[in-house]
């Protein structure tokens, strides 16, 4: 059976310049999927603007796109997201099959790296939130974030994730890897 490909966006804050990496992404990697874990379109109180804040222009690039879309709702979603964007965005939570194991989403402001739903030994826990890239194993369970596209915190650089049949790796916006874990 062949491992889907999985694209991991989370934050982009309604920045053009991080909807466009997303696009460039799917170009070079063609996933079967996108895993999208919230704070879409609003940039929220604590974060500052982005440079490219460009919200309508970013409804229309995540529309585009939105039959490949499986979502959460980061912290910043509203209902009034749900009103533009073209895929569900108010689930807390979201669980994807990815071979023999589970792939629990979450945006990390519910469910979280310290708190944690019931998984198995394998499984996989992907959050966004902290904007900071992590890949690591604890307990039996994996614990993945691919930074934010738009607003990467503690110098990181601006990042997605891409699940495929190595692992999890988190890519920097020129396409490169940053850090990966084998799955």
């Amino acid at each position: 059976m062949k491992t889907e490909k999985l694209l991991v966006v989370s934050d982009i804050h309604g920045a053009l310049a991080g909807a466009e990496t997303l696009l460039s992404a799917i170009e070079k990697h063609s996933p079967d999927w996108i895993l999208c874990l919230g704070d879409v379109l609003y940039h929220g109180p604590r974060n500052d603007l982005p440079e490219t804040y460009a919200p309508k222009k970013v409804i229309e690039i995540m529309n585009s796109i939105s039959e490949k879309i499986i979502a959460v709702r980061g912290n910043c979603e509203a209902e009034v997201d749900q009103m533009v964007l073209n895929f569900p965005v108010t689930a807390d939570y979201n669980i994807v099959p990815y071979g023999n194991r589970r792939i629990f989403m979450s945006h990390g402001h519910v469910y979280g790296p310290d708190h944690l739903p019931k998984l198995n030994q394998g499984d996989i826990f992907l959050s966004g939130h902290t904007h900071i890239p992590t890949a690591y194993e604890k307990d039996g369970i994996f614990l993945l974030n691919p930074g934010s596209i738009s607003l990467p915190k503690q110098n990181h650089p601006s990042s997605y994730g891409l699940f495929d049949e190595s692992g999890f790796t988190v890519m920097k916006d020129d396409h490169t890897p940053y850090m990966h874990i084998d799955l």
